[in-house]
């Protein structure tokens, strides 16, 4: 039987080293940070999901 879920099997995601333009400190995100765009860190984010 196929035990995946939603129709794809999800590997192991990819981390990538950002600094949050918030709070300066060091996160890891599932994407690779754009040249130019802000990245924040979780907590960062979720205090201001208007981003």
């Amino acid at each position: 039987m196929d035990n995946r879920r939603g129709g794809f099997n999800q590997g192991p995601r990819e981390m990538h080293k950002a600094t949050c333009a918030e709070c300066g400190e060091e996160c890891e995100v599932p994407f690779k940070p754009t040249e130019g765009r802000d990245v924040f860190c979780r907590d960062c984010f979720r205090k201001n999901k208007s981003y």
